[in-house]
């Protein structure tokens, strides 16, 4: 089974990576789903669903945790009992949670993609980027802009909230490897850290 990358983030907080390589069938192997998630299995059209949602179950079950383990709420938002906090997330051929003891977290893995470049404006004031000559440059600065929102509207988890108007990500370098962020919203302002890497054409980015 493909374990990508583990990074530990602090003493309470995990990070793993799953590349997928393997079949559905190989991915069914080593992990018991709930009723309830057979039934979501079967109902996946897309074969890269089904192998996303699997892969998932596998990096829970590295920590100890299993599908019964993991309750989502009305807005989609996964939980944990016993004080503990997850986040998951898909991209193509790589999925990812981050789980943590002590505190909200949130996790994004995003293709780095041109088209990014065409919604930008949606999501985050882009005249704080035009000094980027290089097009790459760009691209991989406003993935991770991109996935620092994510990971904060993650962890947020209810509707309402814009990224272009209630969550703020502080400039950063490549190199950093972090920033932070906050969400502003009805009168309330909540920090976090938000660490990043890239990787085969993609990027992950966590907050916490």
């Amino acid at each position: 089974m493909a374990l990508y990358k583990t990074l530990t983030v602090n003493p309470t907080t995990k990070v793993l990576i799953w590349k997928i390589e393997e079949t559905v069938d190989q991915l069914k192997h080593g992990i018991t789903l709930s009723k309830n998630s057979e039934l979501r299995l079967q109902s996946m059209k897309s074969e890269i669903h089904q192998k996303g949602f699997l892969s998932i179950r596998h990096l829970l079950n590295i920590i100890g945790l299993t599908d019964a383990d993991l309750q989502y709420d009305e807005f989609g938002k996964p939980h944990l009992n016993q004080g503990r906090f997850i986040s998951i997330t898909h991209s193509f051929n790589f999925t990812a949670i981050i789980f943590s003891n002590k505190t909200e977290v949130g996790i994004d893995i995003e293709k780095q993609r041109e088209k990014i470049l065409k919604i930008a404006h949606k999501f985050t004031p882009i005249e704080e980027y035009k000094t980027i000559a290089n097009v790459d440059a760009m691209i991989s600065k406003l993935t991770i802009v991109w996935g620092a929102k994510e990971s904060l509207y993650k962890i947020y988890g209810k509707k309402k909230l814009l990224f272009l108007h209630h969550i703020y990500i502080d400039d950063f370098k490549f190199d950093d490897g972090k920033t932070s962020g906050e969400i502003r919203f009805n009168g309330d302002k909540n920090s976090y850290t938000v660490e990043f890497l890239e990787f085969e054409g993609f990027t992950c980015v966590f907050a916490y």
